[in-house]
């Protein structure tokens, strides 16, 4: 079963409880709690003991499934902090970047090294943590993805499909295809869209409202698609960026948007 769920960062500018109210009342089915530091801490690492329960209150007046954390970072010792908090609190799911540069064998080897390491620990856990290729970083592309599953065999580790990076890979790949291709360790997507002028470009995937489900140029149809076919299941989470300076009415419209087309997109599949 496919779920749709927001990330809170969407929401960086509001707190918590704010940021769920209003993915509820969009229609999502979860939420990705977003602890990013210098970005968006709706989930504080350091201090996640005490925002238990009121993740919790909120959850269950929202009625919001807990789908995933996003942590980015890959150090030891944050990595433990998401680790805990994800089992306590009841988040299957733990998104991490891949780090280094794209290019460097010796980044992709020490990085994926750092993954294999940190995939352990979260299966000791019983979460799974997730990385996807990032543009300019050492897992960037459908080639570094696959070299990155057959390096790295353990069940703490799941591949997090993102189409916008993909679409802006150097290579110029075709989402759907590459989803295609990775599936089989497919345990998150991270969804958004974008314009045709950034394909294959370094940059970011454009201003947020550019980001929503239907506004750009992926094939998202097509990637919903494969992920129905595939019958896996699976939390499919909006991460837009960049929308810090922006008003609520105008990340709720976005989420709403998005949440719209991705709902379409499943009932096109007859999911």
């Amino acid at each position: 079963m496919i779920k749709l769920g927001a990330n809170t960062v969407l929401f960086g500018g509001f707190d918590l409880a704010t940021a769920m109210k209003h993915i509820a009342w969009a229609g999502y089915d979860g939420v990705e709690l977003s602890a990013i530091p210098g970005m968006c801490e709706h989930l504080e690492l350091d201090n996640w003991r005490r925002q238990v329960g009121d993740i919790h209150a909120l959850r269950d007046t929202y009625g919001l499934e807990l789908l995933a954390m996003e942590a980015t970072r890959l150090d030891a010792d944050w990595l433990a902090k998401a680790f805990e908090a994800a089992a306590e609190i009841g988040i299957p799911v733990i998104n991490v970047g891949p780090g280094g540069k794209t290019g460097s064998e010796e980044d992709f080897e020490r990085q994926t090294d750092l993954l294999a390491a940190q995939a352990d620990k979260a299966h000791e856990h019983g979460v799974t943590m997730c990385v996807k290729a990032h543009v300019g970083a050492s897992i960037h592309d459908t080639p570094t993805t696959l070299r990155a599953m057959e390096k790295i065999s353990s069940p703490g580790f799941g591949i997090d499909m993102d189409p916008s990076h993909i679409y802006r890979a150097s290579g110029g790949e075709n989402p759907v295809e590459a989803l295609a291709g990775v599936i089989s360790r497919v345990r998150h997507v991270h969804i958004r869209d974008c314009r045709g002028d950034l394909r294959a470009t370094a940059g970011p995937p454009g201003p947020p409202e550019e980001q929503a489900c239907g506004r750009g140029e992926i094939d998202l149809f097509g990637y919903i698609r494969v992920l129905h076919e595939s019958g896996i299941d699976v939390a499919v989470n909006l991460e837009v960026i960049g929308a810090l300076e922006y008003d609520l009415g105008q990340v709720t419209t976005i989420a709403a948007e998005s949440r719209g087309y991705l709902n379409a997109c499943l009932r096109a599949c007859q999911a």
